[in-house]
């Protein structure tokens, strides 16, 4: 976060505006904790009440939160009514993982498509690191780290694509996606010929982004998700097959 210098009359306001604004933008990201309150000022160039003023103020607009132990941290955007009544819904209807992966197809695809076209130099950099990462984890044949390699990509992505709706309703549905909601991440990235495939697709969004191909971008995001969407179908046929042989064999042994 760059040192600015605020003076404006409610200086409090100013400030809370100054960390809405970050928040918002996706410079401060959920979950982020802020430095501590000598800290923070001395960054900002403000006066300690002050900034606890303006703390308290984005604490009652539910932008941040302290938490048990100490620390100030940037609360989800859109908070738990977003994510609650999908849990409650994948619960109840696990073939809504694939309503879920037809939803990301249009919007990663609009959202490289804009990055593509909107990215600065720092996001372009960001995004060429987050896919060395995939790809470093990729050769040492760690399935985690790269899924979370994975994660954090698309979230460049989203941030490159400049569009406050897609970085924070995206944002959100990719941090359920790191906790599994979706769907078991190790079903794709503990198959090394769909983990070199899912490699080759993340390095087409990335080449497409860099070079500024917006039309190129949103194919190779589209094509990246439907695989993904076909492969996932494919395993859990697999799956199911191999259930019903173990129930068959187990039958046969009694």
């Amino acid at each position: 976060m760059p040192k600015d210098r605020i003076r404006p009359a409610k200086l409090a306001e100013a400030i809370a505006s100054h960390l809405e604004t970050l928040i918002l933008e996706g410079s401060l990201r959920p979950g982020d904790r802020l430095l501590a309150e000598r800290e923070l000022a001395l960054k900002l160039d403000v006066s300690r009440p002050s900034l606890r003023e303006a703390l308290d103020l984005l604490e009652r607009r539910r932008l941040l939160e302290t938490r048990r132990g100490g620390g100030t941290f940037v609360a989800a955007v859109l908070g738990p009514n977003f994510s609650a009544p999908l849990l409650e819904m994948l619960d109840s209807n696990p073939e809504s993982t694939y309503d879920y992966l037809e939803f990301r197809c249009v919007v990663e695809g609009m959202t490289a498509y804009f990055a593509a076209l909107r990215a600065t130099d720092i996001d372009r950099e960001i995004i060429a690191k987050r896919f060395a990462a995939m790809q470093a984890a990729h050769a040492i044949l760690d399935p985690t780290e790269e899924a979370d390699a994975d994660a954090a990509f698309h979230l460049a992505v989203y941030e490159a694509s400049h569009n406050i709706m897609m970085l924070h309703i995206m944002g959100s549905l990719s941090d359920m996606l790191r906790e599994d909601v979706f769907y078991n991440r190790n079903k794709l990235y503990t198959r090394q010929g769909v983990r070199d495939l899912l490699l080759e697709q993340h390095r087409a969004v990335r080449d497409a982004i860099l070079s500024g191909d917006a039309e190129a971008a949103r194919a190779a995001a589209e094509a990246h998700v439907n695989f993904t969407r076909t492969a996932l179908s494919e395993i859990d046929k697999a799956d199911q097959r191999l259930e019903m042989s173990l129930r068959r064999f187990a039958g046969s042994e009694n």
